[in-house]
């Protein structure tokens, strides 16, 4: 199976450095640096993803 990888919505325009991108995996949401895609991912559960986007969100 291959991972398709996408810029996050949020990481900026296309030249921004800081750049995250997504990926859908088996059991899990891959998130990774788009500035070095071999240094791996993190790969976390639906619930825990959830919960990072909401206080990346809700945090001042």
């Amino acid at each position: 199976m291959r991972t398709e990888w996408r810029k996050s919505s949020h990481s900026g325009m296309v030249n921004d450095n800081a750049c995250v991108e997504l990926a859908r995996l088996p059991d899990a949401i891959g998130v990774r640096d788009s500035k070095h895609p071999a240094s791996g991912h993190l790969a976390l559960g639906r619930r825990a993803f959830t919960g990072l986007l909401h206080e990346v969100k809700h945090r001042p």
